[in-house]
């Protein structure tokens, strides 16, 4: 792996603990890493597993009416071992009503973030790899495609 950097494997068996404190060499905690396979879906709320509803207008998101195929993907995500973040521009004042719509609902999940910058165009920056995929109306398997993106110039060639 490079920069003595120890990388401990584990088996979706083992608790999130397990995977989520590896350590470096030297015993300095490192940001986690997922076991191979295991995926991380940061996932909207509105518009994408349900109708879209404004922050403006809190009263509609206890009666959102759901898209099955999205609880029928993303249920199966979980339960295949994949982590399910809800990750929403709803306010800190909507948690509640939001926690009880998903458990209503029966979306299976394990955390929810609050406060996602609202107005879309999002152009995420991290020094993990991110993978994005628009929601475009259906919930299916995800598939591969090639397409172009922007990187950073960073001298390295990716050949």
């Amino acid at each position: 792996m490079g920069k003595g950097i120890k990388i401990l494997k584990y088996t979706m068996e083992q608790t999130k603990e397990n995977y989520l404190h590896e350590k470096s060499e030297d015993g300095k905690l490192i940001s986690p890493v997922l076991p191979e396979g295991i995926k991380n879906y940061l996932v909207d709320i509105d518009g994408t597993i349900c109708d879209d509803i404004p922050n403006e207008e809190p009263d509609r998101m206890a009666t959102a009416k759901y898209y099955p195929d999205a609880l029928e993907t993303l249920n199966r995500w979980y339960d295949e071992g994949h982590r399910i973040c809800y990750f929403t521009a709803r306010v800190e004042a909507h948690r509640t009503v939001t926690e009880k719509w998903l458990k209503d609902n029966g979306f299976k999940y394990h955390s929810l973030l609050m406060g996602k910058p609202r107005g879309g165009n999002y152009h995420w920056i991290d020094n993990h790899l991110v993978k994005a995929t628009r929601y475009n109306g259906k919930f299916t398997d995800l598939i591969e495609k090639e397409v172009t993106i922007e990187v950073f110039d960073d001298g390295q060639s990716d050949n």
